[in-house]
């Protein structure tokens, strides 16, 4: 038992332990933070304040730049913190705490990039039964099963993370805690833990996957049967974005926790975390707006308000 308190605390090691490689990489990613914060919130801003943008799609897509700002906000100040202290070492309940936001916004992701492909469907394949069937009451309740479901998820997992006992290694191989690292680390018998990361993750993943792609299918057929030429590129426009965000997004999760780790694929490993965790909710906000006429016009329409408040002062 005297093992079992000996250890509070973890050692997470990041992405370099060179003082200098760790002085570039705080300033890279502390502008990455930044610019996530600012790109996100600017999404946030204009669709909560243009009445232009109120609509169903535009919720989602504040729903998912709220989300993004804060899957970023989970590992980007922690891990910055430590790139500036040099101390790279977490308590662990602080490192649980951790898991939890950062399960329980992954999660959410996943449902509200499901929630957007359904929506997309409807828009797309039952044009005329839109505002009838996506109403601001659906909106509601979908965003409220969206963070509701990770969240509940998240807490699952945390609470049976809490029955492990942490005797063994203090090393963390990564930049913040996932629940992996920290099964691998316990001198716990995780099984419990295993049972409920698969009873949990392929069921409720593939469930995830397939109410995600599988509207695609449909959009797609109807989208080829589409006469005009010009109605067909307007109506797979707004699909581009959406189906971008989601490749990214799982393709970075599958290669992470389905490809099986080497110390070959370590490198790999890492550089796909730092794309999931930091530098997809960048993207994200950028990959929308630039192929988005009605956010540049928002936009558009902001700032010369702006100008115009400036200059009665």
């Amino acid at each position: 038992m005297r093992n079992l308190t000996e250890i509070s605390s973890f050692t997470l090691v990041g992405l370099s332990d060179h003082p200098q490689t760790m002085n570039g990489l705080f300033v890279l990613f502390l502008l990455i933070y930044l610019m996530t914060l600012i790109t996100n919130l600017l999404i946030f801003f204009l669709v909560l304040t243009d009445y232009n943008l109120h609509n169903p799609m535009y919720f989602f897509l504040a729903n998912l730049a709220f989300l993004d700002m804060s899957y970023s906000s989970v590992t980007a100040p922690r891990m910055l913190f430590d790139l500036a202290t040099k101390k790279q070492s977490i308590s662990i309940p602080a490192c649980i705490t951790q898991v939890f936001f950062y399960l329980s916004f992954a999660w959410s992701e996943l449902f509200l990039l499901s929630a957007m492909s359904y929506d997309r469907y409807i828009a797309i394949c039952h044009p005329l039964h839109y505002k009838l069937i996506i109403s601001w009451r659906i909106c509601a309740c979908m965003a409220s099963l969206v963070w509701g479901a990770g969240c509940t998820l998240g807490l699952v997992h945390t609470l049976f993370l809490l029955r492990l006992s942490f005797c063994r290694t203090a090393s963390i191989h990564n930049f913040f805690c996932d629940l992996p690292h920290l099964i691998q680390i316990s001198c716990t018998d995780p099984f419990i833990n295993m049972m409920v990361i698969l009873l949990t993750g392929p069921s409720l993943g593939l469930g995830v996957f397939l109410l995600t792609f599988l509207p695609y299918v449909y959009i797609f057929n109807t989208i080829l049967k589409i006469r005009s030429r010009t109605g067909k590129m307007k109506a797979f426009s707004t699909c581009t974005s959406h189906l971008t965000v989601v490749f990214i997004f799982y393709g970075c999760l599958i290669f992470i926790y389905l490809v099986p780790m080497s110390s070959n694929m370590h490198i790999l490993n890492i550089l796909f975390t730092v794309i999931s965790a930091l530098i997809s909710p960048l993207l994200n906000p950028l990959i929308y707006s630039l192929r988005n006429k009605d956010l540049m016009e928002a936009l558009g329409r902001s700032y010369y308000q702006l100008r115009l408040i400036q200059a009665s002062y």
